[in-house]
């Protein structure tokens, strides 16, 4: 155990020099008296609360929750607000700013007088920057997930946001309902704080956040609203002093192994087809190489164990209560696909954490012998479309799409495909297969969620529900379909996506992993030859920044810079 002055915080408070006496005497300036917070721990609370962010407009509250539990265990909490990335409102998508605010993570933990890290987050892209900034600092760190909204509700209906909103979108353009159905809708979808309460990519990574031990047990589908949610928040107050104390940095618990069960973890959830992204990118902050064969490799060996939607039935807070994810993590165990000797946050192993966690519910998280889908929900996809890879949620798609041949429809840019997808002129017949591009990581900007492209409304109305749909882009987690993403290297570098023109013959075989363009390699070269590359889209700022530093789908989007192995000295503090 640390004494007082092996704390790091005693660089800035415990010395006799002149900088230690400023710091102490501004510390008195902000109303503390030195028996507060001289030689105890000192805990920074890394808050991504905003008035602008629904999933966690709640954090404010749940921040003193954590603070409370810090003072409980005999440490000092201070609150740090950081960059609020809100999936409903910043454009033009929070993934160009992952990165931003794991760089202001690390870096505010590395130069300011702490000792350990509370991360307050949930909305897609904040757990996995948060996490990426808290394994490049090294300092002990715990995360609080902001927690699953309460389920949707209208008329009969219960709803799941992402999901749900999609769905009667698509019942809106094909004439099945109208506009006073869907103000109702509106009030009725997203009834409370917190994010997603199907399994899309914050459910999917506040799960896999869990799974790679950086939680206290079950915190990650605890509902928002839910009074349980502020005894985790405390809980994970009291865990972080005792994890300074111990020394136990998530250098220790963000191994290999760890890193192999948040995958497989996140495959047999059915989890969003973003978390292969953020783990990868995640696992290169820690030093592990994760590519897109090991998510392959996984999926084979993991069937899809929860039945929630978008792929299956219910909603998280049915999840929670039927077991959560140490309920979950036991059928996982009992596959023999985790590694139980690791460490986490909470407990010495993973196994021991899992000792007496139970099912409730064999519906909502299904036996090994009655799975939703026999293999993990997300393959990945080689051919020369994708070289460097591509993936399929494939159960959530019809499943008579996961092996087929169609003519491509070639969309140069979203705008474009808003404004004519519904043209008859296009001639779109249900066997089309929809190709998007200049929607990746640079072309994007940030690779937005525009995978899941809308259908015509004239085949909408005929009762067509699924097409397949091929881009550069990502999706959101709650959505659904035939749509093959993260196509990489992407059309804005020249990848092979930039060459296809409309009528080419496009084969998707989810089977055999393979995605094809029916064009010889004659012709393609010729292509090649005749291509451009877009200019720069930013002349300056961040934005230049990112379009310098950017890496592909395939390696994680991460900025080169911050992905590369390298020391970072200690600040001096004296």
């Amino acid at each position: 155990m640390k004494k007082p002055e092996e704390l790091r915080s005693h660089q800035w408070y415990g010395t006799d020099g002149l900088r230690s006496f400023s710091h102490r005497a501004r510390t008195r300036q902000l109303g503390y008296l030195p028996e507060e917070h001289l030689g105890k721990p000192v805990i920074a609370v890394l808050n991504t609360w905003s008035d602008i962010n629904p999933c966690h407009v709640h954090l404010r509250e749940r921040a003193q929750a954590v603070k409370r539990g810090v003072w409980q265990a005999g440490g000092f909490p201070l609150e740090f607000p950081v960059a609020t990335l809100s999936e409903t409102y910043q454009k033009p998508t929070p993934m160009l700013y992952r990165n931003l605010l794991a760089m202001e993570t690390e870096e505010l933990l590395r130069s300011y007088p702490v000792d350990g890290a509370v991360l307050m987050g949930g909305c897609d892209k904040s757990t996995p920057a948060l996490l990426m900034g808290a394994a490049s600092a090294d300092l002990p760190a715990v995360f609080v997930p902001a927690g699953p909204m309460l389920p949707g509700h209208w008329r009969t209906e219960v709803l799941g946001s992402g999901t749900d909103m999609w769905k009667y979108w698509d019942d809106k353009r094909a004439g099945l309902i109208g506009d006073c159905e869907m103000a109702e809708l509106e009030s009725g979808l997203a009834r409370s704080p917190g994010h997603c309460m199907t399994m899309g990519t914050a459910s999917t990574l506040t799960a896999a956040a869990e799974a790679l031990g950086m939680t206290v047990p079950g915190a990650s589908s605890i509902p928002a609203v839910d009074s349980g949610h502020d005894r985790m928040a405390a809980a994970s107050g009291m865990r972080i002093v005792d994890l300074v104390r111990e020394d136990l940095r998530p250098s220790a618990i963000l191994t290999r192994e760890a890193y192999e069960d948040a995958v497989a973890t996140v495959l047999a959830l059915g989890g969003s087809t973003n978390a292969v992204i953020h783990l990868i990118a995640m696992a290169g902050r820690s030093g592990v190489p994760l590519t897109l064969d090991d998510f392959d490799r996984i999926a084979r060996t993991v069937p899809v164990l929860a039945n929630l939607r978008p792929g299956g039935r219910y909603l998280m807070e049915d999840f929670h209560f039927a077991g959560g994810l140490p309920g979950f993590l036991t059928r996982l165990r009992d596959a023999g696909v985790l590694h139980l000797d690791r460490p986490t946050v909470a407990h010495k192993t993973l196994g021991e954490q899992l000792t007496g966690a139970l099912v409730h519910d064999d519906d909502v998280i299904r036996p090994l012998d009655r799975p939703l889908a026999a293999e993990g929900g997300v393959a990945v996809l080689r051919g020369n479309l994708c070289p460097d890879g591509a993936v399929v949620k494939h159960i959530a798609a019809e499943p008579h799409l996961l092996e087929h041949t169609g003519p491509a429809v070639v969309f140069d840019d979203y705008r474009t495909l808003q404004r004519t997808i519904d043209d008859p002129g296009l001639g779109i017949t249900e066997d089309s297969v929809l190709v998007l591009r200049g929607s990746g990581p640079l072309g994007g900007p940030g690779m937005p969620e525009y995978g899941m492209l809308p259908l015509p409304d004239h085949l909408l109305k005929k009762g067509v529900r699924d097409m397949v749909r091929i881009s550069d882009a990502r999706m959101s987690g709650t959505s659904y379909g035939a749509c093959v993403l993260h196509v990489a290297p992407e059309s804005h570098v020249g990848g092979p996506l930039a060459l296809v023109r409309t009528g080419d013959l496009i084969t998707l075989d989810v089977r055999a992993r393979t995605l094809r363009l029916e064009v010889d390699d004659a012709e393609l070269e010729r292509r090649r030859a005749q291509w451009q590359a877009p200019p720069p889209r930013y002349g300056r700022g961040y934005g230049a920044l990112y379009q310098d530093q950017i890496t592909q789908a395939d390696t994680g989007c991460d900025f080169r810079f911050l992905a590369r192995p390298g020391e970072v000295p200690e600040p001096y503090a004296g």
